[in-house]
């Protein structure tokens, strides 16, 4: 990594406000903590819940795709005093997806095991994510991305061009009124992509720009919550932009953060405070499949202005009811200023729309 908490580079003391991981999210705000790179682009096995999730857009020629792949990992409470290995202490679970824009087309497939028996593994030490032929590795300032799925794949290699970017208080993102609704997480922006995608029997390279977060939480949702909505865009001059809101079941907004990073080497992020993020829907689309109603246009005010975000198509919804038992909205989407000029491309996520979210 260039700058910033390089993974590369030894310890890097950052007060986060937890004095280790096995203590909950509660202690963010009054203890201190350290933050080990490489360690914590690994696994944290004694949290509930966390995801490497890697988003991006990729050209072949004029065709456009947008591609997701995401690895969750999930702690089982019940099963963490057994000493069988054949208990499930900890599942895995992956999800890929390919948007074909100009065939106007989602791709999308969805696995789950068990940790271990080298079908499945989230190592601790690094960021290494396994699901059967399914793996996201990192190698120095590089990453691999590869999903086999029956009707689509893809191989890719991600290039980091920017450090890394702690969301919220240092890496610390405050996600409800509570301090323990909070995360640990990270981003890396404006990753140099390039590879293959394949869809049926069309094999094509391709390369692009891509987004990759990593997250990890004991208690991310306050009760009132039913789902958010996120954005992780690459503008199109090298920033960042990162905007969220957690909805109630009206619609309000019970929290919303973000953040921007300019694209200058060495730029400092912005950190967006309660109350300064603002997502109005403009347009919805109702899945046929799930009748789930997704606004899948927005105004998005934010303290650097007012923006547009549109889904480049409306059908990206994806049903992971065999995995982790959501239904959610997830697709590439592009970003326009107020003069209604493109100016960043990325991902929009909506989730709590098919039915409340939990964990």
């Amino acid at each position: 990594m260039q700058g910033g908490p390089s993974v590369t580079s030894r310890r890097h003391l950052l007060t986060l406000g937890l004095a280790a991981p096995l203590w909950p999210l509660r202690s963010l705000a009054v203890e201190s903590a350290l933050l080990l790179f490489p360690r914590d682009l690994g696994s944290h096995p004694d949290y509930a819940i966390e995801w490497w999730y890697v988003t991006g857009r990729v050209l072949s020629g004029r065709r456009e795709f947008g591609f997701q792949l995401t690895f969750f990992r999930s702690r089982v409470p019940a099963t963490q005093g057994m000493t069988s290995a054949f208990a499930a202490k900890q599942l895995v679970f992956a999800h890929a997806a390919v948007t074909d824009v100009a065939g106007r087309r989602l791709w999308h497939d969805q696995r789950i095991a068990r940790e271990g028996f080298g079908i499945a593994q989230a190592s601790a030490t690094d960021s290494d994510l396994k699901l059967r032929d399914w793996t996201l590795r990192r190698n120095g300032t590089h990453y691999q991305a590869r999903a086999v799925a029956r009707d689509f794949s893809f191989q890719l290699d991600l290039k980091e061009t920017q450090a890394l970017l702690l969301q919220g208080d240092r890496g610390v993102s405050r996600k409800g009124p509570q301090p323990e609704q909070s995360s640990f997480y990270y981003s890396l922006p404006q990753l140099q992509v390039t590879g293959t995608l394949s869809l049926g029997k069309e094999s094509l390279p391709v390369q692009g720009a891509a987004w990759l977060d990593h997250e990890w939480s004991q208690s991310l949702l306050d009760p009132l919550a039913v789902g958010w909505d996120w954005i992780g865009i690459n503008l199109l001059d090298g920033s960042a932009l990162t905007a969220f809101q957690m909805r109630d079941k009206s619609g309000q907004a019970i929290w919303d953060g973000g953040s921007f990073r300019a694209g200058a080497s060495g730029a400092r992020s912005q950190v967006f405070a309660r109350g300064e993020i603002r997502f109005v829907a403009l347009r919805q689309w109702t899945s046929p499949s799930t009748k789930a109603n997704y606004p899948v246009e927005w105004t998005l005010q934010t303290p650097l202005g007012s923006y547009r975000v549109r889904g480049v198509i409306d059908n990206q919804e994806l049903d992971s009811r065999a995995s982790t038992g959501a239904v959610y909205w997830e697709g590439l989407s592009e970003l326009f200023d107020s003069a209604d000029q493109l100016v960043g491309r990325g991902y929009l996520e909506m989730t709590g729309y098919a039915g409340a979210l939990r964990f």
